[in-house]
Formats: C-alpha cells, sequence, structure tokens
C-alpha cells in the first residue's frame, strides 16, 4: 500500500500536516492518501473547539482519548487530517475549521471545491 502521488491542492509538494500530535492515514504527518482510504483523510485542518464539538455529534469523537489505539485525543489548535467529506460536512453546517493549503491532497478536490477550501485557508 503506497501513497498516492504526494501534491497538494495548489499543486505543490505536500507539506507535513503535524507531527505532535501524529496525523494521516499513514502516520506519517502527511495527508496522504491511497485506494485504502477510503475516508479520503486529506484535508489538513486545525482543530477548533467547535468543530470537535460538532464532530462528535455527527458521531466522530476526535476529543477524546483512545490509549488502545494510541490515540491522545485532539485540543483546539492541533492540526489533523480530516476526512474530506467530513470537512464538507462541517463546511455546509458553519462550523468547518480552518485549513492548511499546503499540506491538503489534492484528492480532497475530489469532494470539497478548490473555491470552499480557500475560504477557509490560512496559507496560499
Amino acid at each position: 500500500m503506497e501513497p498516492d502521488e504526494s501534491v497538494n491542492v495548489l499543486g505543490g509538494a505536500l507539506e507535513l500536516c503535524s507531527t505532535s500530535p501524529m496525523t494521516g492515514f499513514f502516520r506519517d504527518g502527511h495527508c496522504n492518501t491511497c485506494a485504502s482510504d477510503h475516508g479520503s483523510h486529506t484535508v489538513c485542518a486545525v482543530m477548533t473547539a467547535e468543530f470537535l464539538a460538532f464532530s462528535k455529534y455527527v458521531g466522530n469523537d476526535l476529543s477524546t482519548p483512545r490509549p488502545e489505539f494510541g490515540f491522545g485525543g485532539l485540543k483546539p489548535g492541533d492540526q489533523w487530517c480530516l476526512c474530506a467529506g467530513r470537512f464538507l460536512q462541517a463546511a455546509e453546517e458553519g462550523c468547518a475549521p480552518r485549513v492548511r493549503l499546503g499540506s491538503t491532497h489534492a484528492r480532497a478536490l475530489e469532494v470539497v471545491p478548490l473555491d470552499m477550501l480557500r475560504s477557509y485557508g490560512l496559507d496560499g
């Protein structure tokens, strides 16, 4: 299982999202993806209390530590590779987090329009 070509939504090399906490489908700090990544964990987002509460409400609790999975739980300010569909859902509900465009994989564009990503972008 090899990652797809590491290109960001701006057409450049995919930048690091986070190593603390370690994120990504491959847990390599990048929002790389492949055919096995059915959730498309491609959007590098900066967590907010509002988004974490929304995510928990819709069934994906990202803030509670799960030591059995080596997951310490996320807090506001942490950067994390979100599923593109969850980002889109949060944007449609008005509570999407900000996005690091240089660290967001180009495959996110299969789900989220570039204009929408740019409107939440912290770079580019």
